[in-house]
């Protein structure tokens, strides 16, 4: 019998160039991240969104599941966003919900990152 771990996953990553509409619609991106959730394969256990006022504002929307979280942030002035997807257990799938993010904002240009949270087995 194989020795149980923690298995994480975390893919992160900005967004430049997005769509300003989808960056100020609060609605649409509370939509977009249980959409995200969905295609990872998660358990949507709370959304929370926040608009925040002023030059620098923006949205913030927060899904914790289960098997971790899911953030989005814009600064719509900017054409930014920051996106932040990490999910715990082998039956979650982190890149599909950052595909999911990509479509519906639409960046011109992005990066994304890669790290493995998971714990190392015991030697």
């Amino acid at each position: 019998m194989a020795e149980e771990y923690i298995v994480g996953k975390h893919v992160y990553g900005n967004l430049y160039g997005i769509d300003r509409r989808a960056a100020t619609n609060e609605a649409y991106l509370r939509e977009l991240i249980v959409k995200a959730v969905e295609a990872a394969g998660a358990t949507l256990l709370d959304l929370r969104s926040w608009i925040v006022p002023g030059k620098k504002g923006g949205v913030s929307v927060v899904a914790i599941v289960l098997e971790s979280h899911i953030a989005v942030h814009t600064w719509p002035e900017y054409g930014y966003a920051t996106v932040d997807v990490y999910t715990c257990g082998e039956n979650t799938d982190p890149w599909k919900a950052w595909e999911v993010i990509l479509e519906g904002l639409k960046p011109r240009k992005y990066t994304v990152h890669y790290s493995d949270r998971s714990q190392l087995p015991p030697d």
